[in-house]
C-alpha cells in the first residue's frame, strides 16, 4: 500500500517553479530519501507533503486519501526539523509530551507513552534536564522522541542531522534507520548528503532544479545512473566523466587501475591518503580522472603513470542531454 503519493505536484515562487511536475510514491513502512543540492526543491516537496505549503497544481495523498486541502494537523503526521525546535524553558519530558498535552491526551496515557518513548530513544536518564544541558545528539533524540510519541504512521524529517559532527551523524543515522524499521513508520527524509541517502534509504529520489532526476534504490542510482548528473552526485569520490566527442564516458574511481606499459598516459596531480585507501587524482588529456587505490598509494604528484579500466565498467552518457546511452562501447576505448 502507498502511504504517500504525490501526483504531478507543482509549486511556484513568482516565475520560478520550485517543484515542477513531481510524482512519487512512498510505500508503507519504507524510508524514502529526497536527495539533492541546495535549491533543488527537496525541502519544498517535504513541506508540501506536510501541508506547510499549498501546491499550485497536483495532489497529495496520504494513506490513499487526498489531503491536498488539509492542514498539517489534519494530516496526522509528525515532523523533525534541522533546528530541533525545542522549548528551552521546558524539560526533556515536557518537550516530548508537549503535543499530547495540547491535544488533551490524559495524564496516565501521556506518562505511559513517555516511558516507552524515552526508553526507545535512550533518554530515560535525562528527562528532567533542560535543552541547554544536552549535547547536540541528545537534543536530536528529544526531537525524535516528540515525533515518535505522536504515534503517527508518517514521519517527515528535514535535514535533521546537519547540525551534528561527523561521528554523531554516523551514529544518529544508524539509530534513525533502526528506529524506523522497528516501529514500521513510513519516513520521508530530506538531505543533501548522499552518504545518508545511500546508507539509510529503501528508495532515493534525486532532485535537480525542481524535478526528479532519478528515482530508484540506492544500488540502482550507484550502479546504473540515468544521467551524468546522477553519476557525479552519487559516489565518493564521484564518477569520472571523460568527454569524447558527443558522449561522456563515465567510470568510477574504484574501477580505474594504475598499470604498467599499457593504458592511457596520465600525470599525477595530487594524492589524498585516507588510511584504508588513497585517492590519486590524475590528468588525462587535460581532464581530471580520480583513481581509488587500496592502502597507502606510492604515487606522487608529477609522476607519469598509465591508467586502464574494463569496458564493462563504463557508463556512456550523451554529452548534450546528459542522458544515459545503453549502446555497448568497444573494449579498445578503455585503453
Amino acid at each position: 500500500m502507498s502511504a504517500i503519493s504525490l501526483d504531478h505536484i507543482v509549486k511556484t515562487w513568482g516565475a520560478m517553479r520550485a517543484v515542477d511536475d513531481v510524482s512519487l510514491t512512498a510505500e508503507e513502512g519504507s524510508l524514502l530519501v529526497l536527495l539533492g543540492p541546495s535549491g533543488c526543491g527537496k525541502s519544498t516537496t517535504l513541506r508540501l507533503i506536510a501541508g506547510l505549503e499549498q501546491p499550485d497544481g497536483g495532489r497529495v495523498l496520504i494513506g490513499g486519501t487526498d489531503v491536498t486541502g488539509q492542514s498539517p494537523a489534519q494530516r496526522r503526521i509528525s515532523m523533525v526539523f534541522q533546528s530541533y525546535a525545542l522549548f528551552p524553558h521546558l524539560t526533556v519530558a515536557e518537550n516530548i509530551v508537549f503535543g499530547l498535552r495540547v491535544r488533551g491526551v490524559a495524564r496516565g496515557e501521556r506518562d505511559a507513552r513517555l516511558k516507552r518513548v524515552a526508553d526507545i530513544v535512550g533518554l530515560a536518564h535525562l528527562l528532567e534536564r533542560k535543552p541547554a544541558q544536552l549535547s547536540g545528539g541528545q537534543r536530536q533524540r528529544v526531537a525524535l522522541g516528540r515525533a515518535i510519541i505522536a504515534e503517527a504512521r508518517v514521519c517527515l524529517m528535514d535535514e535533521p542531522l546537519s547540525n551534528l559532527d561527523a561521528k554523531l551523524r554516523h551514529e544518529m543515522r544508524t539509530e534513525i534507520r533502526a528506529l524506523q524499521q522497528r516501529l514500521g513508520m513510513t519516513m520521508v527524509y530530506v538531505t543533501h548528503d548522499q552518504t545518508e541517502a545511500m546508507t539509510m534509504a529503501d528508495r532515493v529520489v534525486l532532485m535537480r532544479d525542481g524535478r526528479i532526476e532519478q528515482n530508484g534504490s540506492p544500488e540502482e542510482l550507484y550502479r546504473r545512473p540515468a544521467t551524468a548528473f546522477t553519476a557525479r552526485f552519487i559516489g565518493t569520490p564521484p564518477m569520472n566523466l571523460i568527454a569524447a566527442g558527443d558522449t561522456l564516458t563515465g567510470v568510477r574511481p574504484e574501477h580505474v587501475r594504475i598499470v604498467g606499459e599499457s593504458g592511457r598516459h596520465a600525470r599525477v596531480r595530487s594524492v589524498e591518503h585516507l588510511g584504508a585507501d588513497s585517492i590519486v587524482l590524475c590528468d588525462v588529456d587535460d581532464q581530471a580522472v580520480a583513481v581509488r587505490q587500496d592502502g597507502f598509494s606510492k604515487a606522487a604528484p608529477g609522476d607519469e603513470v598509465r591508467l586502464a579500466w574494463s569496458a564493462a565498467d563504463e557508463h556512456i552518457f550523451d554529452n548534450t542531454s546528459g542522458r544515459r546511452r545503453d549502446a555497448a562501447v568497444a573494449p579498445s576505448a578503455a585503453g
